[in-house]
């Protein structure tokens, strides 16, 4: 059989990969449970982008299966053996500020723009068109290929939790959900919540600080909409006190002016409103980012409040404000192989006659695992009346960088980049973790803007015709 010229069998897709791609990430696929159903519990938007790519799928003469809307797959080929690549349909919320519409999928400067664009959307459709050229050429396989879509990646994998209950699992497989050349280690990952309620802040024998004493009252401080992304956008609203509503604007106003920090100021009777523009990404690496709640709640620090407000203020002071690698919490950890350990403040809800609580993403190396870290934590959380709630903890997960898996996509990426193929740890979750042997591959290349879960998130076009053909190389020489 001559050579395959993998990128030339892309190019006489690529019209269609392009459109299908554009169509796929016009569905609005986040998060919805206000039209959860039966086969759709994560809304319809979810189910949508999955009937839509197990649709394209079908048509491409593959086998599929719906599980339950939890997620779904697509086969083609035969043996006892089986490799999977596992993708998901679903997206983080679009949040403020974009300069095309998030849902458009418009074509700008080479670049497909829209949320899903580059996590997981885009490279997912790359996945499809790789194993259609696969199954179109028909090439001799002697193990079956399975794409498998999950739903809940952006949440808590309640889709993979449920497939891999009735399911079958891979022999080994890959997300091409990450970064080029390979990752093949991660970093465990945690979703904590810290709680604090009225109630148990008074039981420590606090006492209130009197109104008169106080230059505002914080009645509400809202920021983030995700653990596991950085916040953009904060909201306090404060009650005047010492200070009138239009010195508290005032104040904060030349506190922007002094530091270049965007926000506004809107004054409602004896109420302020404060807004504090941040900027989003990944929570697995938040010092990229600019965190708008541990900001703002950084400014009311300057003003006399009341007492539960500036044990708030001391907490997120302490323990969270700018930082990311959770040496003030005394967790700080650096693994030569899978890096640092880090924290992130990706939700904090306060509400004065309520709960105070902070989503709190960390990801730590395999040699720092949870149980060693978990007794300091809970003693910083018992000194100001929070309780701790894990949410979710995943451990590490890496694959032999010697297996054949490994191996094999290395070469593949040498031989269509021209590159080394040096494989990476990292601190993101993928669906690599998913597998009893997984491993993450692409679809960032080396230097790329890793835009994921940040307005305005985009794929080059070319990104995706070369990635849909290391897919495609990468599925036939596992599979053949």
């Amino acid at each position: 059989m001559s050579k395959i010229n993998w990128l030339e069998e892309v190019e006489k897709r690529r019209n269609d990969l392009i459109s299908t791609t554009q169509e796929f990430l016009r569905i609005k696929s986040v998060l919805d449970p206000s039209t959860a159903r039966e086969g759709a519990p994560f809304g319809e938007g979810i189910q949508k982008a999955l009937e839509f790519a197990l649709n394209v799928c079908a048509e491409a003469g593959m086998e599929t299966k719906d599980v339950g809307g939890y997620a779904g797959h697509a086969e083609f080929g035969q043996g006892e053996e089986l490799v999977g690549v596992l993708s998901h349909v679903d997206v983080v919320p679009e949040g403020e500020g974009w300069t095309t519409p998030p849902y458009a999928a418009e074509i700008v400067d080479g670049k497909i723009v829209a949320r899903g664009s580059l996590d997981d959307k885009g490279p997912g459709m790359a996945s499809i068109f790789a194993a259609k050229i696969v199954k179109e050429l028909g090439l001799p396989l002697s193990k079956r290929v399975r794409l498998i879509f999950g739903t809940d990646e952006e949440t808590s994998w309640r889709c993979m939790n449920t497939y891999f209950q009735t399911e079958e699992m891979p022999t080994m497989g890959f997300t091409p959900d990450a970064d080029f050349p390979l990752i093949y280690a991660e970093k465990g990952l945690t979703h904590l919540v810290f709680l604090q309620s009225k109630e148990a802040y008074l039981g420590q024998g606090r006492t209130e600080r009197a109104a008169q004493d106080c230059d505002a009252k914080l009645s509400q401080l809202h920021a983030g909409l995700r653990m596991n992304m950085v916040p953009d956008r904060a909201r306090a609203l404060l009650e005047a006190g010492r200070l009138s509503a239009q010195e508290l604007a005032d104040k904060y106003q030349a506190y922007l002016s002094e530091t270049g920090h965007k926000g506004a100021a809107t004054i409602d009777d004896n109420f302020v409103t404060l807004t504090f523009e941040g900027k989003s990404v990944h929570g697995m690496d938040p010092g990229k980012g600019i965190n708008a709640g541990t900001e703002l709640i950084r400014f009311l620090a300057g003003l006399t409040l009341d007492s539960r407000a500036e044990q708030l203020i001391e907490f997120s002071n302490k323990y969270l404000y700018q930082q990311h690698y959770g040496e003030a919490m005394g967790i700080g950890h650096n693994d030569p192989e899978m890096g640092p350990l880090t924290l992130n403040t990706g939700i904090i809800r306060y509400e004065e006659d309520g709960e105070l609580r902070f989503d709190i993403n960390i990801r730590y190396p395999h040699s720092q695992p949870y149980s060693q870290w978990e007794p300091i934590l809970l003693d910083r959380l018992n000194e100001a009346a929070f309780t701790l709630q894990i949410e979710e903890n995943m451990k590490p997960h890496r694959v032999d960088p010697n297996h054949p898996l490994v191996t094999t996509l290395q070469k593949v990426y040498s031989e269509q980049t021209g590159q080394e193929a040096n494989i990476i740890a990292i601190g993101g979750a993928t669906y690599g973790r998913s597998l009893d042997v997984g491993v993450a591959f692409g679809p960032l290349f080396p230097g790329g803007a890793d835009c994921a879960h940040q307005r305005d998130e985009f794929i080059k076009i070319d990104d995706l015709v070369k990635a849909t053909a290391i897919y495609a190389q990468a599925i036939y020489e596992l599979a053949k």
